[in-house]
C-alpha cells in the first residue's frame, strides 16, 4: 500500500475516532448544564416521569439557561421571561421551526401543524386559521359556549363524580360546533372517546424514550419494524387518527356545500381548499389539530381550577362573593367579564398554576445565534420551561399558592399580556411564544370565562372523603405525563350551593330545548350568527 494513501486511510479513521469521542460533549462556549458522559450526554439523566420538576431544579441549578447534551443533539432550556422574549418573541425569524420528530411526524404524515418545521406549508396553514380565529371572529361563537355550559351544570347537578368526563364533553362540543357545526352531547360517544383516547397516546409517542431514540441516533430508524414496536404501533395509531380528522373533515365539508351546516370554522377552511388546493387529508388534520388543542387544553385547565378550589376553599369564596354581587340569583355571561376582575385573576392564576404545557412545545433554530455570551448550534432544540418561569418565586412570590390577586391591576387580554413590550408584565406562558403562539386564545378565554363563573356560581368544590372519613387531598405537583399535561386524576365532592341555583341552572337549560333537534343539535343557526 503507497505510504500516502496509509496515511489518508489512518488520517480518516482518527477523524472517525476524534468525532465519535465528540459526541455527548458539552462543546465549549455552549451554555451550562449538568455533567455528561461521552456518547450518551445527558440522556442518563433525563426524567422518565415529572419532568418539569427535574427541569425546575435544573434552572435553580444552572441559571435562566442552561444545556443538556443528548447523544448527538444539544436542547436550550430557556428559564427566565426575560430570555425567551429575547430569543422567541423578539428573534421568533430564526426560532419558529420546530425539531424532528420522527415519530410524530410519521403518525401524522407530516401534516399536524404544531409539529410542521417553519416554512411555506406551516405560514400557509396559519394565515387561513387566523382568519378563522381571530379576535372579532372569535367573539361570534359565545353562543355555541353558552348553550354548552348551560348542559355541563347539569350534568354536574346528575353525575358529579365524573366530573372530569363532563368538563371534557364540554370543551369538545364546544369545539366540534366551532369547527364542524355539530354537537358532542354525550361523553358516551365513540367519536368522543376515541379523540381523547388518540391524542393521550400521540402525546405519550412523542414523549417516549423510544421516540427520543430514533431522533438522537436516526440510524436506528434503519431497524425493521418488528424490532420498532412503538414505530408500528404509531402507524397504526396514525391511520386511526386520520380516518376520525378526514371523517370530521368531509362530514363537515358535505353539510356546508349542500347548506345545511350551521356557520363553523370549516367553512373558510372549505374557501381556502379551493384557493390553495390543498388536500382533504390535510384539511382534516389542519381541522383535527384545533380539534386537539380546543378540546384538551380548555378541560385540563378547568379541571386544574376545580383541583384549586378543594385546596384554597378561600379562593372559592372570595370568587363566589364577588360573582353574587354582580350576578345575584342568574347565570353569569360574558357581559359581566368587566366587572369581575377577581375571576378574571382566576383564569390567569390557574393557567400559571397548572399550566397544560409544563415544558412547552420545543421551538428549533434555523442557524447559528450567539445570546448572553454563549453559542446556540444552528438546529438545536430551544425549550422554554413554562413551568420553571410560573415557579419562580422572584416573578410570583409563593409561587404554588394559588393567589388570583396576582392580578388585581392587570386589565389585559391574553394577547396584550404576551404582546407588552414588557414581559415582567406577562401573566403566563401556557399559550405559547412568538410565531407558534395559540391563535385560539380569544376563544379560550370565553370558554374559561364562562366555565369558571358559573362553576363557581352554582356548585360548592369541597375535599372527598375516603372511607374512613379521612379528606382526600390532591396532590398539585403530581400530572399526567405526555407534552399536553392536567392533574392526576382526583376525586372532589362536588354540590349545587341550593335548591334555588339547581331549579336556575335546570331552568336555563331547558329553554335551549327548542334551538335544538331530536337529536340534540341546532335546527338553525343561533340568531346572531345568521348572515
Amino acid at each position: 500500500m503507497p505510504a500516502t494513501l496509509f496515511a489518508v486511510l489512518l488520517g480518516g479513521v482518527a477523524f472517525i475516532l476524534y468525532r465519535i469521542r465528540q459526541i455527548g460533549r458539552r462543546p465549549p462556549g455552549f451554555p451550562p448544564g449538568p455533567p455528561t458522559l461521552p456518547l450518551i450526554g445527558n440522556l442518563h439523566q433525563m426524567p422518565s416521569k415529572q419532568a418539569h420538576l427535574q427541569f425546575q431544579k435544573w434552572a435553580e441549578e444552572y441559571g435562566p439557561m442552561y444545556s443538556l447534551i443528548l447523544g448527538t443533539k444539544v436542547m436550550i432550556v430557556l428559564s427566565q421571561d426575560t430570555v425567551v422574549k429575547d430569543l422567541l418573541d423578539k428573534r421568533s425569524n430564526i426560532y419558529s421551526s420546530r425539531p424532528e420528530l420522527y415519530l410524530g411526524t410519521l403518525l401524522s404524515e407530516g401534516n399536524r401543524m404544531v409539529l410542521m418545521e417553519y416554512g411555506d406549508k406551516w405560514r400557509m396553514i396559519r394565515k387561513t386559521i387566523h382568519n378563522m380565529l381571530n379576535i372579532n371572529a372569535s367573539k361570534s361563537y359565545v353562543p355555541y359556549q353558552d348553550l354548552e355550559n348551560k348542559q355541563l351544570l347539569c350534568e354536574l347537578i346528575d353525575a358529579p363524580d365524573r366530573f372530569i368526563d363532563h368538563i371534557r364533553r364540554y370543551s369538545n362540543s364546544l369545539t366540534t360546533q366551532i369547527l364542524f357545526g355539530h354537537r358532542t352531547i354525550s361523553i358516551d360517544d365513540p367519536r368522543f372517546i376515541q379523540l381523547f383516547e388518540g391524542f393521550h397516546k400521540f402525546t405519550q409517542i412523542v414523549g417516549s424514550g423510544s421516540s427520543a431514540l430514533l431522533d438522537l441516533y436516526p440510524i436506528l430508524r434503519k431497524l425493521p419494524d418488528f424490532m420498532l414496536s412503538m414505530r408500528r404501533y404509531a402507524k397504526e395509531l396514525g391511520q386511526r387518527e386520520k380516518e376520525l380528522y378526514v371523517s370530521h373533515w368531509l362530514e363537515a365539508k358535505n353539510g356546508i356545500k349542500s347548506g345545511i351546516t350551521v356557520p363553523c370554522v370549516c367553512r373558510d377552511i372549505v374557501k381556502a381548499q379551493e384557493i390553495e388546493g390543498f388536500s382533504d387529508e390535510l384539511a382534516g388534520y389542519i381541522s383535527g389539530s384545533l380539534l386537539e388543542a380546543g378540546s384538551d387544553t380548555t378541560s385540563s385547565t378547568l379541571i386544574g381550577f376545580v383541583q384549586a378550589m378543594i385546596i384554597f376553599p378561600d379562593v372559592q369564596k372570595k370568587a363566589r362573593e364577588e360573582i353574587d354581587r354582580v350576578c345575584g340569583d342568574r347565570l353569569p355571561t360574558m357581559d359581566d367579564e368587566p366587572q369581575m376582575q377577581y375571576i378574571r385573576g382566576c383564569i390567569k392564576e390557574t393557567l400559571r398554576w397548572m399550566p397544560t404545557t409544563p415544558l412547552g412545545m420545543v421551538h428549533a433554530v434555523i442557524r447559528d445565534d450567539e445570546y448572553m455570551g454563549y453559542k446556540i448550534p444552528k438546529g438545536a432544540r430551544v425549550m422554554y420551561n413554562v413551568w420553571g418561569i410560573h415557579m419562580d418565586p422572584k416573578r410570583h412570590p409563593e409561587p404554588r399558592v394559588f393567589d388570583p390577586t396576582r392580578y388585581a391591576d392587570d386589565y389585559q387580554t391574553a394577547l396584550e399580556s404576551a404582546s407588552n413590550a414588557d414581559v415582567s408584565k406577562r401573566d403566563h406562558f401556557s399559550f405559547g411564544v412568538g410565531r407558534r403562539i395559540c391563535q385560539g386564545m380569544h376563544i379560550s378565554e370565553r370558554s374559561l370565562f364562562l366555565g369558571i363563573s358559573r362553576l363557581i356560581w352554582g356548585f360548592e368544590f369541597e375535599k372527598a372523603r375516603d372511607a374512613q372519613g379521612n379528606e382526600i387531598i390532591p396532590d398539585a405537583d403530581q400530572l399526567t405525563e405526555g407534552l399536553v399535561a392536567m392533574p392526576q386524576p382526583f376525586p372532589a365532592k362536588i354540590t349545587p350551593r341550593s335548591e334555588k341555583h339547581v331549579r336556575i341552572m335546570r331552568g336555563e337549560w331547558d329553554k335551549c330545548q327548542s334551538m335544538l333537534d331530536k337529536e340534540k343539535q341546532w335546527k338553525e343557526a343561533p340568531l346572531s350568527m345568521r348572515s
